[in-house]
């Protein structure tokens, strides 16, 4: 969670969790799309966190073990990126992850 309210005023929170890519629940989905289980996770953690109070932002953040981020999980990257980039000034600060 974010000390400060940041976003729109209000904390961000995010819950991370590292799905196995191999694992045979998921083989069939990352055989055929990459990053496919980092999303489903990301979507099963919405669910779970769906009644939270809306004075706070929830971000999923999913990643697999074979290195394939979910969106939302790249997405936040990006923005905290462009955030750390505007306060430094260090323009490398978003050089990773390259998926």
């Amino acid at each position: 969670m974010t000390l400060i309210p940041s976003w729109l005023g209000r904390s961000l929170l995010w819950d991370a969790t590292c799905v196995d890519t191999l694992a045979a629940s998921h083989i069939q989905a990352t055989s055929s799309m990459v990053g496919a289980a980092a999303f489903s996770a990301e979507q099963a953690k919405r669910r779970k966190y769906e009644n939270l109070d809306s004075s706070f932002i929830f971000v999923p953040f999913g990643v697999e073990t074979l290195g394939p981020w979910g969106p939302v999980a790249r997405a936040l990257f990006k923005e905290l990126s462009k955030r750390v980039i505007e306060s430094t000034g260090y323009p490398r600060a978003g050089s990773w992850p390259t998926n």
